[in-house]
């Protein structure tokens, strides 16, 4: 994920101006929080929230090849 500098706020910051995080999220679709100068939390939109769990079919198919491929002698010796 390339996080853009502009994007970044202190959780004090945040605390005391939500509506200036939101805003952010709104124009950027993404805020990093800042705790300690270390990022600590990332608001997004509900909507980028949800796609991002739904796996695609071809995520799910290159997973299992790659479980198959890597695993293929486990697989030989349970199908005999």
């Amino acid at each position: 994920m390339n996080i853009n500098t502009n994007n970044l706020v202190s959780i004090s910051e945040a605390n005391q101006n939500f509506s200036k995080v939101a805003r952010l999220v709104d124009e950027s679709g993404a805020v990093v929080i800042l705790k300690n100068n270390v990022p600590r939390y990332l608001v997004i939109e509900f909507g980028r929230a949800e796609q991002e769990q739904a796996a695609t079919d071809e995520d799910i198919l290159a997973l299992s090849q790659r479980l198959i491929a890597k695993n293929a002698e486990a697989y030989e010796v349970l199908a005999k």
